[in-house]
């Protein structure tokens, strides 16, 4: 079966169809409210639990979503959750076309997104440890393959998806299973459809082209990987095939998120409305 096959095949299955043949991999929730509520109590639980055993909570984490952040920390704060035991690993930043880390001070800098909706607002008793609190640089890059093996691992792998199957920046290119950290060139697929959902003005001419990212041997070494994918703040349903290829899509580089099916525990939570049959179906010849 082709990749074009495959992925009409897909998009023909409604949601029932897919929670069964994903088999414990899916859950969709009604609401994106709801995707959030789950993404942030999810996170909690997990460093809550490591907390009672005294055991350190080590974690990948991306900006995107962001709902879920302002919910954490509420509950952090409420639920008095110290992340002084935690290392978290952030998927990704963006960088100018020197290869540079855009500044927190950028208005699309992720670790400047962070602070904003996520650090500023946790007490500071309980907040994490500034060098257990890892995003990706052009000074570090070289570094957070063996960050992450000294700390034992990572338990937790959680992220988005990309329009074309990118998981942290890991864009389709070959071999992309086997990349650890380093400087990428974003694709015309994520340039658009970013600078769509930025609040940029659609600016493709100005919209970042490099970034730095943990690689997909970090994602996959994991030993949990949960992920979040959905249709979001903009109404279109860009999000439907992603959702698909990222549980029942056959493992390739032209979609780097398929190689998380061959994961031993991987989830994918989504909502309705992207896990709904698209209004059309492409088919081939036209």
């Amino acid at each position: 079966m082709t990749r074009g096959e495959e992925v009409r095949k897909l998009l023909s299955m409604g949601p029932e169809e897919l929670v069964e043949k994903a088999k414990g991999k899916l859950i969709v929730l009604d609401t994106l409210d709801e995707l959030h509520e789950h993404f942030a109590r999810t996170i909690a639980d997990e460093i809550k639990g490591n907390n009672e055993k005294g055991k350190a909570t080590k974690l990948i984490l991306p900006v995107g979503p962001v709902g879920q952040y302002p919910i954490l920390a509420e509950i952090i704060n409420q639920e008095r959750i110290s992340l002084k035991n935690c290392y978290f690993f952030y998927m990704d930043e963006y960088c100018d076309d020197s290869g540079k880390a855009i500044p927190p001070s950028h208005p699309l800098s992720f670790r400047g997104e962070m602070e904003h909706l996520f650090f500023s607002k946790i007490d500071s008793e309980l907040n994490i440890p500034e060098e257990q609190l890892i995003f990706p640089s052009h000074e570090n890059l070289h570094l957070l393959k063996g960050k992450i093996e000294e700390a034992g691992g990572i338990d937790t792998c959680y992220g988005g998806i990309g329009v074309h199957g990118h998981v942290a920046f890991n864009e389709p290119e070959p071999n992309i299973r086997y990349t650890d950290p380093r400087l990428v060139y974003l694709n015309q697929y994520t340039i658009t459809i970013n600078a769509i959902r930025s609040e940029v003005g659609g600016d493709l001419v100005n919209f970042p082209r490099k970034a730095v990212t943990l690689g997909m041997n970090q994602i996959c070494g994991a030993r949990r990987v949960r992920l979040y994918c959905r249709n979001d703040i903009v109404d279109i349903d860009w999000a439907n095939l992603v959702l698909r290829l990222a549980v029942l899509g056959t493992p390739g580089d032209d979609y780097p998120v398929t190689y998380l099916t061959e994961h031993p525990d991987y989830v994918v939570v989504t909502i309705k409305n992207t896990a709904e049959k698209p209004k059309i179906i492409l088919s081939l010849p036209y």
